[in-house]
């Protein structure tokens, strides 16, 4: 294994830090005191064809791997605009990864190129009040009536559902009670997002203000079949093919919120002066920050390996798994250390540290909780009785 990026990655890596230039720490700060969705910052990631860095060449996408996604997504994170400016993004990156690999030419040929140019928005459809992490057991309803499905239900956690142009969207087609297996009679749909038929409700919440998050009441929504993707009652598998990729970015954004908070925290020890030396002679702001670099590098390489896995076409999910566990549990330390490092100040929004530690927690929760990456290791690699 290459423990080096390429000069070809360190090419992009450096892009990324170029297009984000314009939009600075103050930039986020004042986008997480005033909200609104950071449309000039999507635009600027659309312009420089990055939305489409993972989707085939044929599409307008760059036809990279996901280790070049997750280098791109880590550098947005760490140029300082954390999950508020990953998130803005994160969706267009991997989400789609079931109608690439399931979809038919006409569905690809609609989808894929409009929300490479920026022309269109996509939200996430899965996730309900009552269900969390237990996919099978969604109420999420779509009845087929002819030539379309008529859906009903509620989704929640939808991450830009006010400004998204189409949501893919898991429902049930087949109710649990008729199928063999919970797994099966789950179908997966992108369409457009008819918000005479959906309800969309911004959650407020502590931190990434500019991204809104939502609940969706949906009511009577007609889908037409031709935006199912795949067969009918395989959506559950099809979802799952992009759970792997979510996990290695979303390990490799919150990297790089630690490495934001780290790189704050170290100029600031080396600035700021009491009993007549700088903080950063202390050793014990030296040690944590130590740390704090010791455990990011060794997450860092996880991600990496991980990545490196799914784009050889090998098996990943524990390498993703603990990319994501590990990322979040060394960013959230190193979060909390910049504060600390900073003593009072640490708490004020100037110098942006107390932002990153709230944008990071939310990659301690989300996609999956680090105590279901737990139980899923023990279970597959260690071999220990199932626990949930």
């Amino acid at each position: 294994m290459d423990y080096e990026f390429s000069p070809e990655q360190e090419a992009l890596r450096q892009a990324i830090f170029d297009t984000c230039a314009p939009f600075d720490d103050q930039y986020w700060m004042h986008k997480d005191i005033d909200g609104g969705f950071p449309h000039d910052f999507y635009q600027a990631i659309a312009k420089g064809g990055w939305l489409g860095i993972a989707m085939p060449e044929q599409y307008g996408g760059a036809g990279l791997g996901i280790t070049e996604a997750t280098i791109m997504m880590q550098a947005i994170a760490e140029t300082g605009g954390a999950m508020s400016a990953a998130s803005a993004v994160h969706m267009n990156i991997f989400g789609l990864n079931p109608v690439i690999v399931y979809g038919t030419e006409e569905q690809k040929q609609r989808a894929l190129p409009p929300l490479i140019r920026g022309e269109q928005q996509a939200c996430f459809g899965v996730t309900e009040p009552n269900t969390g992490l237990n996919t099978t057991q969604l109420t999420t309803r779509a009845e087929r009536q002819g030539d379309r499905y008529i859906v009903s239900g509620r989704k929640v956690w939808i991450s830009t559902a006010q400004v998204a142009s189409h949501i893919l969207l898991l429902a049930r087609t087949t109710p649990l009670n008729q199928v063999k297996k919970p797994t099966q009679g789950l179908s997966l749909f992108y369409t457009r997002l008819d918000r005479n038929y959906v309800d969309v409700r911004e959650i407020k919440k502590m931190g990434r203000t500019s991204v809104d998050s939502n609940e969706l009441f949906i009511d009577g929504f007609p889908i037409p079949v031709e935006d199912r993707i795949g067969e009918e009652g395989r959506g559950f598998e099809y979802i799952l093919h992009g759970m792997n990729p979510e996990r290695i970015l979303c390990a490799g954004e919150v990297i790089g919120i630690g490495f934001a908070a780290l790189r704050r925290a170290t100029a600031y020890a080396k600035e700021r002066v009491v009993f007549n030396r700088p903080i950063g002679m202390n050793q014990g702001i030296q040690h944590p920050l130590a740390i704090n670099w010791a455990e990011l590098q060794a997450a860092q390489l996880m991600a990496y390996r991980a990545a490196q896995l799914y784009d050889h076409g090998k098996p990943c999910g524990s390498e993703a798994n603990a990319a994501k566990y590990l990322g979040a549990e060394a960013s959230i330390k190193a979060c909390e250390t910049a504060i600390l490092t900073h003593g009072g100040f640490g708490y004020a929004k100037e110098y942006h540290v107390e932002r990153y530690l709230r944008e990071a927690m939310i990659l301690r929760i989300a996609p999956v909780s680090p105590h279901l990456i737990l139980c899923n290791i023990a279970e597959k690699v260690l071999g220990l009785p199932k626990s949930y």
